[in-house]
């Protein structure tokens, strides 16, 4: 449809994080929810070269990839008062973002595509588990934070961190790492499980809540 702003997604990427941004603030966005395999082929590769989701294609035909990129437009743009990068609680979203998708999600680099980083087999099962010890001590920093932080939300107040911390403790379960010892992040996930917007946002997603 003309004259409209859709965020590209599929299940179990990153991009669940804008969608539930999306649903918080009541964006006027609209989600479009891709099988997997058709961020490879010509469609989407005319909206995102890079063939990696989430991307935003705006009504005039520009588009914003990488997701701190796109959360930071959502605030900006939709979010109001609350979400205002130039405030205290701004700035440290846009810190815990920076960490969480420079430092977190590249980390899983090896586990995604291990073949990337090394020839052999046992090569490849070297840089996953080096891999593993690397995101063993950042969800233990991710746990502590939100432990300071009362335990409720990452900084201590709503905020789109929020969204992609239950992104990176979905994927956790992938790894050889246990929940069990992250309970926090455990307690996290099952509260933002009951959110109406993390409903709504999974639901476009064809993609299931993993709490108890």
């Amino acid at each position: 449809m003309p004259n409209q702003t859709t965020l590209y997604t599929m299940p179990g990427t990153c991009s669940l994080a804008a969608n539930i941004a999306i649903a918080w603030i009541d964006a006027p966005v609209v989600v479009e929810n891709m099988k997997y395999g058709d961020h490879k082929k010509d469609a989407y590769l005319a909206i995102n070269p890079k063939g990696k989701v989430p991307a935003i294609k705006f009504a005039d035909g520009d588009v914003l990839t990488e997701l701190s990129a796109i959360l930071a437009w959502l605030g900006a743009e939709h979010g109001g008062e609350g979400y205002a990068r130039d405030s205290k609680l701004g700035r440290r979203e846009a810190e815990a973002l920076s960490f969480m998708t420079t430092e977190v999600h590249a980390s899983y680099g090896p586990h995604f595509a291990a073949q990337n980083f090394a020839n052999s087999e046992s090569a490849q099962e070297e840089v996953k588990q080096a891999a593993y010890d690397t995101l063993k001590g950042h969800y233990q920093r991710m746990e502590d934070n939100l432990s300071s932080s009362n335990g409720e939300w990452y900084l201590g107040e709503k905020s789109f961190a929020d969204t992609f911390l239950y992104v990176l403790v979905r994927w956790l379960d992938q790894t050889p790492l246990s929940l069990d010892d992250y309970p926090a992040l455990a307690a996290h996930r099952d509260r933002m499980e009951q959110d109406q917007g993390v409903k709504t946002a999974l639901a476009r997603q064809d993609m299931e809540p993993m709490g108890g």
